[in-house]
């Protein structure tokens, strides 16, 4: 244990190798990329990683190089714990390129096929992972558009118990389900063992039934959770308690490079922010910086910030900084 301390974050959901073009434009005009790792628990859990944090990954890469070299990535340049990466025997590790047309909004273009080795995600490879022990257990929305994963994710969250902080990014990625009203059907249940929800206007239709921020919030409070953060867009981020804590955190305006990453950096600071013990809306303040920063950057995991970048980012906006906020801790 002294040699493998309990992470303070566990991430559960894709990986991929991901590429991410030089010009802007259409496949068909790119002639260079650059290689990197992704998928939003990966993400997430760089982010934080990056923070300061001890975080680790379940997920699942094919037999091959990619798998290697997601594992190699992981424990190395991102400090992130790879030990419950397993590894599919038959499945290649999934590639996701990034079609920047138009910068702000990305098209992706996954390889996942017949299938990837994440979406079969077995109860044997999350038996001695920490679930119950960990501050923040974070599980993507998408991780049950895959059977097998989900009756396995299912099942950890039962082991979880809704202990704070259990963490459900709403992630809808409409390529994986064959329609919005299965996602529906499967995201729902699932908001009961949850005490943090977190997504866009789209991603609480489909939870929840409704675009409505405030709408949208009263439901998932309803059903019992400690925290709804529904993301606005251009207009920010509304955060809504149990304790009756209802506000808007304003964004911070860039200029965009890639469109892709911003949410799950937000998630990453978010987390920092939880860990760092300051209130959801304060976490919230730090996602945001976060997101901004990474929308003006190229690519997700290599491209998340420090503490000192975020730091001089609020500063710079003559926003608080961490060590200001408490969350510098």
């Amino acid at each position: 244990m002294a040699e493998h301390p309990v992470p303070e974050l566990l991430t559960v959901g894709r990986v991929s190798v991901d590429l991410y073009p030089h010009q802007e434009g259409p496949m068909r005009d790119v002639r260079t990329l650059a290689k990197s790792i992704g998928g939003t628990a990966t993400n997430v859990a760089v982010a934080a990683a990056r923070l300061g944090h001890r975080t680790a990954l379940v997920t699942k890469v094919g037999d091959d190089s990619f798998g290697d070299d997601i594992r190699s990535a992981l424990s190395g340049r991102f400090g992130v714990d790879a030990r419950w990466v397993s590894t599919h025997p038959t499945l290649p590790t999934p590639l996701a390129f990034a079609e920047l047309d138009p910068r702000p909004e990305p098209k992706i273009i996954f390889y996942r096929e017949p299938s990837a080795p994440d979406a079969e995600l077995a109860p044997e490879d999350l038996a001695d992972a920490p679930v119950e022990d960990v501050d923040i257990f974070w599980i993507p929305a998408s991780r049950f558009a895959f059977p097998v994963s989900a009756d396995t994710v299912s099942g950890a969250l039962e082991r979880r118990s809704r202990r704070a902080h259990t963490v459900l990014d709403l992630d809808w990625r409409p390529h994986f389900w064959a329609s919005e009203a299965e996602a529906a059907e499967r995201i729902r249940p699932m908001l009961a063992h949850v005490t943090i929800a977190i997504g866009n206007r789209d991603e609480c239709r489909v939870a929840v039934g409704t675009e409505d921020p405030d709408t949208a919030a009263d439901r998932l409070l309803d059903l019992g959770l400690d925290a709804a953060v529904v993301k606005l867009g251009g207009d920010g981020v509304m955060v809504a308690t149990a304790s009756g804590e209802r506000t808007t955190v304003a964004p911070f305006p860039v200029e965009v490079v890639c469109g892709l990453g911003a949410g799950d950096a937000f998630g990453g600071a978010f987390c920092h922010g939880l860990l760092s013990g300051v209130g959801v809306a304060e976490a919230v303040r730090l996602g945001n910086a976060a997101g901004a920063i990474v929308a003006s950057r190229l690519m997700c995991a290599d491209d998340m910030p420090t503490r000192d970048e975020i730091d001089e980012f609020l500063v710079g906006r003559g926003e608080p900084g961490l060590s200001t906020s408490g969350a510098d801790s």
